[in-house]
């Protein structure tokens, strides 16, 4: 298929790359044209304005969107909208807020442009392993643009979850639930770091052995294995953790709906509470996030 891909960070660029492997053909634009010049060298056709980048695509179109979310995505949106058609298709893969999706789709909707809402998870590691794809909008569209979904995917990775905003919503109570899982990883390392028997611990043997037969294990565990063993006291990082947004917006859901999620609000909250003072914990939590999505960390020192 062809497909324009729209911003090209940590996810972006490694989903043109996948997509390019796959067969398909990749226009490619980011407002920093380095970047654009970087994979149009792996094959990519290179774009440097909406406007080109439109007419490189064969109508229906189809333009995939990897930015920040909230204003950034309004702006390409409708800076791109002038360039397309009737039955081209926009698709939002970033950590948008679902409601902003309802509103998205209504607007296109009056040019008769489609809209699809996907959540992607797998971070960094994505472009080798694939992504998991949560997705929302109208079920046509979404079986048109399967072949996409099937080479950015891996099996069983990619799900049809409902009509518009279904998608992002997955995801954020996903990244809600990775909160709470994070949280509780990094309080069980500190217990260990305090206790009496840490000289005779390595951490990164721990986590390799809570992998191996154990109800916890999880991927987490194998990227937080990889993180100790660089750097066994994760004393090269501060434990400063940053929250993206989709936390946020699963607590206020949470209070939204009156369903009580103690263990996602408290995760939330230790991650504020990280910015005030640096444990052992929270540079548990800051090697997670880098080791899964190439997030920054902070330096110690």
């Amino acid at each position: 298929m062809q497909v324009a891909m729209v911003g090209l960070g940590r996810m972006g660029m490694n989903m043109a790359r996948r997509l390019l492997r796959g067969g398909h053909m990749v226009v490619a634009y980011n407002r920093s044209p380095e970047k654009t010049e970087r994979i149009a060298k792996e094959g990519a056709q290179a774009a440097y304005g909406l406007r080109e980048l439109a007419a490189q695509l064969d109508p229906p179109r189809v333009v995939w969107l990897m930015l920040p979310a909230g204003r950034v995505v309004d702006e390409h949106i409708e800076e791109l909208t002038p360039f397309l058609d009737a039955g081209d298709v926009v698709v939002d893969g970033g950590n948008s807020y679902y409601k902003d999706d309802l509103r998205r789709a209504e607007a296109l909707s009056h040019k008769g442009i489609h809209y699809l809402d996907a959540g992607v998870s797998g971070g960094i590691w994505g472009l080798h392993v694939g992504y998991c794809l949560m997705i929302g909008g109208d079920r046509e569209i979404f079986d048109r643009l399967r072949p996409l979904f099937e080479t950015l995917a891996l099996q069983d990775g990619y799900l049809y979850c409902g009509p518009t905003g279904a998608g992002h919503y997955v995801k954020m109570i996903h990244n809600g639930i990775e909160y709470g899982m994070m949280q509780a990883y990094a309080e069980g390392f500190a217990l260990l770091e305090a206790s009496d028997y840490r000289p005779h611990l390595d951490f990164a043997r721990v986590a390799r052995l809570w992998n191996h037969g154990s109800v916890i294990r999880s991927w987490l565990l194998e990227l937080l294995e990889g993180a100790f063993q660089r750097d066994p006291e994760l004393s090269e990082i501060r434990g400063y953790v940053e929250d993206s947004g989709e936390g946020r917006w699963t607590v206020q859901e949470a209070v939204e709906r009156a369903v009580p999620a103690p263990v996602i609000a408290a995760s939330l909250f230790q991650r504020f509470r990280s910015r005030q003072e640096d444990t052992f914990a929270d540079r548990v939590l800051a090697a997670l996030r880098r080791e899964f999505g190439g997030h920054a960390v902070r330096r110690s020192g």
